[in-house]
């Protein structure tokens, strides 16, 4: 069995302890100059050169490309022992140095550094308990339990509204041990069957281990039933790159028409996306004529995101129970709009200093750091907002917290066997913020407004995150692809309605991956914690999933639960009842664009060729790993086997932003932080780019090959959209998008002036974009982006293939209109 869980927050109020918000400026800060490189002779003399690799990739024409293969991948001198007997690809170093941007403003280097960074901290957690049911009386502690606990527990956390000591209503050690052996017993009542069975053939049973000291985490004696999934790949699956001295020759990709017919498509699997939009297909621009662009008339402004501010459909929903109001919501043309600049804005500033803090005038908003400033969320600092690392459940900070966990499940493994995290109510997302020191990606979200531009705080400082809510329908990703989900303080109630929210959780996390639920249903005796502790215990083990630790951390005041999430079907077929029920044949777990929740559980994949049946190889060796599950007789998306497919476009990504992206297009890399590939198919461009100190979110479109299981396997992170609709982000929050052959084929469903108005939404000011398209489409974009007063860097075409580069400018019109 494996457990794993999340815990709704309904609980009591947080007191509002006033921070000093600092003198704000009296008038708006002057814009500053978009920091931008200079074009040089050498990057001129670099296009012929460069014009001769651009026809050589996934849309030009299939032609040879002669590669120098890296060496990591060639030499066997540097194949480790281990790598050979599993007959895989030894991993490319990562360069430590990474790149370093300057200030892209001036006046940022006058900025001390801040007096405090509470323990190398970050992570943010989720939203203010305003209206949280006052909790009832807790349990007394024994004189010597709670002389222990004063010492080190805050008596001003979450309180009643006033600073008092709760330190009576923290479970002890014992209560924790005792509530550990009641979920363990729930589990062997539920496996009572399978235990009288197996008592015809053994005797005894293995005593469960008592807790030895005082911060020692609750654990299980259990060993978590990977072993026989360990990470291997099928000698027939993975492509042999020749060790040769000379170059080697691979054909770059070009998608075929074949692999249309192998792989399926979220606009396939969601057969609710194909009932709620029909797209004509006479929809292309043959031409655009003078576009006359105006301001969004609208009561966001300038944090308008259409498809959730769109209030008149939010006017027309029957109820918002379920926080439909939070969900998507797109109108039915897309606007054409532009969206203000915030008075004031500056150009950001760059990571890592990002992190720590922001220019105010970029987000101005200041309610959150007066209600969480005392939990160190943000506070305001001059024309700064800073960030101390805290949150409401790791208050001395994230690096402390993320050791906390890991020490209570040394498993875990951050940066090795987790890589991929999703952080749910991710507050201003500290958690997602430091976890990248421990090489990990965290997908952050929370819903919109429900702490005034959480999620914009989060971007604004350089960590990845997306406005979202787990409300009627999926969340955008595949099943089972998350190594570990997190939630701390997220006001999510679990275990309400047959436990719905918690079976989505179930359907993205990887089997065998953990859930850490940080919450005081976890850790405190009020009436109404303890009453929802048990509804979740009873919810966990009816999912199977296995309560593997608890453990206190009394610099913070809190604690944790740590479960684990079945990696068979054992405890599936051993169940007493059929409740939560098992998923139908016909449910198709990956489906996930606007499907509803279906509150069951799929199966756990039992055969060696399934994705989900072994865990990924550790990282960083599984970003160059094919997966295992790709099997040579699949055609993969450019024609060859899948295997191979995968293998020669990591290359072909490489060569093309080494001799193109970096030297031939006028950008500045060093101040590239927050990236978008917008046609993601195996994630080689966000591979490609690892060493740089930057993320890319990886998009699939809906009517594309569901490749997003892949990318998620390599270690990299993405999310399903339809670019025919707005992107659930806040505008100004990425510094680069990348278009791959995407605007070609979205011409043929939706207008390009929208998508193009999307685009300049999404972009900063000083921020980049690269198009790679066939020449006539480069051309369409490039008189859109003139129309926009975009600065076009580089334009290079040959044989009927562009490559355009262009950044985006503080320039916005004076009219305004609505944006229908």
């Amino acid at each position: 069995m494996n457990a794993h869980k999340t815990i709704s927050n309904t609980v009591k109020p947080t007191p509002v302890f006033k921070d000093s918000q600092g003198d704000l400026p009296d008038d708006a800060l002057k814009t500053g100059d978009t920091n931008r490189p200079q074009d040089t002779s050498e990057i001129d003399k670099l296009q012929t050169d460069v014009a001769s690799d651009i026809t050589k990739d996934s849309g030009g024409g299939g032609d040879a490309l002669n590669v120098n293969v890296d060496q990591s991948l060639q030499s066997n001198e540097n194949v480790k022992p281990e790598d050979e007997k599993k007959n895989v690809n030894p991993v490319v170093a990562e360069n430590a140095q990474g790149l370093h941007g300057t200030e892209s403003v001036d006046e940022q280097e006058k900025q001390k550094q801040l007096e405090t960074q509470t323990s190398e901290e970050s992570s943010i957690t989720h939203k203010q308990e305003a209206e949280q049911i006052t909790a009832g009386t807790g349990k007394t502690k024994t004189g010597k339990e709670k002389a222990e606990e004063d010492v080190s527990l805050d008596s001003g956390n979450d309180a009643h509204g006033v600073a008092t000591d709760n330190t009576k209503n923290i479970l002890s050690d014992h209560e924790q041990q005792k509530r550990l052996e009641q979920h363990q017993q729930q589990e062997d009542d539920q496996m009572q069957q399978k235990q009288k069975q197996s008592e015809e053939h053994t005797e005894g049973v293995t005593s469960k281990d008592q807790i030895k000291h005082d911060e020692a985490p609750i654990v299980k004696d259990v060993k978590i039933q990977n072993d026989h999934k360990a990470p291997v790949n099928l000698t027939n699956n993975v492509p042999v790159l020749k060790n040769e001295n000379h170059k080697t020759e691979i054909i770059v990709p070009k998608e075929s028409k074949e692999s249309k017919k192998a792989w399926s498509t979220q606009a396939d699997q969601s057969v609710n996306q194909k009932e709620r939009r029909t797209v004509g297909k006479n929809n292309q621009d043959s031409s655009i004529p003078e576009q006359n662009w105006q301001l969004c008339k609208v009561e966001a402004l300038a944090d308008y995101i259409p498809c959730l501010d769109n209030e008149d459909a939010i006017k027309k929903l029957k109820t918002t129970k379920h926080y439909e109001h939070r969900e998507r919501h797109c109108p039915q043309e897309p606007p054409t709009c532009l969206v203000p600049l915030p008075q004031g804005y500056k150009t950001p500033i760059e990571w890592p200093k990002s992190r720590d803090k922001i220019w105010y005038h970029n987000v101005p908003h200041t309610l959150l750091a007066e209600v969480k400033g005392h939990q160190n969320w943000v506070k305001v600092s001059g024309e700064f907002l800073t960030f101390p690392g805290g949150g409401t459940q790791f208050i001395h900070g994230a690096l402390h917290y993320l050791d906390f966990v890991q020490e209570a499940v040394p498993e875990i493994a951050w940066g090795k066997r987790t890589r991929t995290v999703l952080d749910v109510g991710c507050g201003v997302a500290s958690f997602g913020g430091y976890l990248f020191e421990r090489d990990v990606l965290a997908m952050s979200f929370a819903p919109k407004d429900e702490h005034e531009a959480q999620v914009q705080f989060a971007l604004e400082r350089g960590i990845p995150a997306i406005s979202a809510v787990m409300g009627t329908q999926r969340l955008p990703f595949p099943s089972g692809v998350f190594d570990l989900v997190h939630c701390a303080r997220c006001r999510v109630p679990w275990h309400e309605e047959g436990g719905a929210l918690l079976l989505e959780l179930n359907r993205v996390l990887r089997p065998g991956g953990y859930f850490a639920w940080s919450a005081t249903p976890v850790y405190q005796t009020l009436e109404e914690d303890v009453e929802i502790w048990k509804e979740m215990s009873s919810l966990t083990v009816a999912m199977c999933w296995e309560l593997i630790a608890i453990k206190k951390d009394k610099l913070n005041s809190a604690g944790v639960a740590i479960y684990h999430k079945s990696d068979t079907n054992e405890c599936y077929e051993q169940r007493k009842q059929n409740k939560p029920p098992m998923c139908k044949q016909d449910d198709d777990p990956n489906a996930a664009w606007y499907v509803p929740f279906n509150s069951c559980m799929h199966r756990v994949p039992s055969k060696e060729t399934e994705r989900g049946y072994r865990w990924p190889v550790e990282w960083p060796e599984r970003l160059q790993t094919p997966p295992y599950w790709l099997n040579r007789s699949q055609v993969g998306i450019y024609g060859k086997p899948a295997p191979d497919d995968f293998a020669a476009d990591l290359e072909h990504w490489k060569h093309l932003i080494s001799k193109v992206y970096m030297k031939g297009l006028g950008i500045s890399w060093s101040n590239v932080r927050n990236a978008m590939d917008m046609r993601a198919v195996y994630g080689g461009f966000a591979a490609a780019l690892r060493d740089l100190k930057m993320w890319v979110v990886n998009v699939v479109n809906v009517n594309a090959p569901d490749t997003l299981p892949i990318i998620y396997e390599r270690g990299l992170f993405g999310i399903y959209h339809d670019w025919c609709e707005s992107f659930s982000t806040y505008p100004r929050t990425y510094d680069l998008l990348h278009a791959d052959h995407l605007f070609s084929q979205l011409k043929k469903r939706c207008k390009i002036v929208a998508v193009m108005a999307e685009v300049d939404r999404i972009v900063r000011p000083g921020g980049k974009l690269i198009v790679r398209d066939d020449s006539a489409t480069t051309k369409e974009v490039e008189n859109l982006l003139k129309s926009l007063h975009w600065e076009i860097r580089k334009t290079i075409s040959q044989n009927q293939v562009g490559i355009l580069s262009a950044q985006k400018t503080f320039w916005r019109p004076n009219a305004t209109a609505a944006p229908t």
